[in-house]
């Protein structure tokens, strides 16, 4: 038995390959394989592989050679051996997990509803990324139902969760004072989620600032399916965008398109009020910024959000518990809209995952396909 891996040449992201090593035998002790069943596609996963090297994406899933790396995903993986006592064969979990057939972790904190990946190499990073849910007790989790399947889940709840902080921030800040939020990359998921809870009437009796009109920026080919979401006050290409009137907004970027980023902060110039980069769905424009720095633009200094920093900062205000109970609470009433919103397209085998990521990466992906994958198979 051999597990296989899709890895990825960093410095040119199409050039991939696909590795094969022998399975171990034995496992040291306190240790499980994790036997990877299906996992999530998403354009948030070309953002792993385009973001900053301090972020440390490529180093959750360290490869050989030198100068390449796994793209991480999100997924559901089962126990296929352990010498840990606490986490036996055939337990399910989900979470953080590379392009591969098989990951070897070492449990720590164990308890009736996750733990946390105890590797050396992963200490550094976010712990967000480290901790794995059991499935079982997961009250998300409901298999034989669409919106607790294993694919919407796998799908939604990583991006839902940095929508469900932008959503946050925007509101504990009063949204800027500002009468409007832009989102680029409108048809992403991440985008997609956040547009659904910005449009929502705040339920808190402290929150006295009215949501703000949410805006969304997408290509003339996704006009359609963006405008048919029904989560957005107004959908424009991205060629029109100076036709928003100058008025007070905000701007949350998605695409990390250099050039959108300029024609927003030229046309809006001091009605801006906050400019937060977020994805790089438009990774191959990064270097396109219309010869501006992006520091010198007219408005507010585009600021980059971190999700598991902002999360960590909630926790600490809320409390474990109390954080966890707000998003449950969030997914509760976005997941069926999630549902109706993704066809979901199962495929396997290493050779596919590896078209359909190149496929990821060129942007020929449908926005209503929702992929999840597996490496299993031939």
């Amino acid at each position: 038995m051999t597990m296989k891996n899709l890895i990825v040449n960093r410095a040119d992201l199409a050039q991939t390959q696909i590795t094969q090593r022998p399975l171990p035998q034995t496992l040291a002790p306190g240790r499980c394989l994790l036997r990877i069943d299906r996992f999530a596609l998403t354009a948030n996963n070309i953002t792993y592989a385009v973001a900053p090297e301090q972020l440390q994406y490529w180093s959750f899933f360290p490869t050989e050679p030198d100068g390449w790396g796994q793209v991480p995903v999100w997924g559901f993986a089962e126990v296929e051996m352990s010498t840990h006592p606490e986490v036996p064969v055939g337990t399910r979990v989900y979470g953080y997990l590379p392009m591969a057939t098989h990951l070897e972790v070492e449990p720590a904190r164990v308890n009736a509803n996750s733990f946390m990946d105890g590797a050396a190499h992963r200490q550094p990073m976010s712990p967000i990324y480290n901790q794995y849910t059991i499935a079982a007790t997961d009250p998300a989790w409901a298999p034989e139902t669409e919106v607790g399947s294993e694919a919407l889940i796998s799908l939604f709840r990583p991006l839902f969760t940095t929508a469900f902080l932008l959503d946050d921030l925007h509101r504990a800040q009063g949204f800027f004072s500002a009468e409007q939020v832009i989102l680029s990359s409108a048809s992403s998921k991440t985008a997609m989620a956040l547009a659904h809870l910005l449009s929502q009437d705040s339920a808190a009796e402290d929150d006295a600032a009215p949501r703000a009109q949410v805006i969304g920026l997408t290509s003339a080919g996704n006009l359609g399916f963006v405008e048919g979401l029904g989560c957005y006050d107004q959908v424009l290409a991205y060629e029109a965008l100076e036709s928003l009137p100058i008025t007070s907004s905000c701007f949350v970027d998605m695409a990390g398109n250099g050039d959108v980023l300029r024609r927003v902060h030229q046309h809006f110039g001091g009605a801006l009020k906050n400019s937060c980069r977020v994805g790089l769905t438009h990774w191959q424009a990064l270097p396109d910024t219309g010869g501006d720095d992006p520091a010198a633009l007219p408005g507010p200094k585009p600021a980059f959000f971190f999700a598991p920093s902002y999360a960590q900062q909630r926790i600490a205000d809320w409390g474990p518990a109390g954080f966890f109970a707000r998003a449950g609470q969030a997914w509760a009433g976005f997941a069926q809209r999630g549902a109706d919103w993704i066809h979901v397209v199962e495929a396997g085998g290493p050779e596919t995952v590896q078209a359909l990521y190149e496929d990821m990466l060129a942007g020929r992906v449908d926005p209503r396909d929702g992929l999840f994958l597996t490496m299993q198979g031939e």
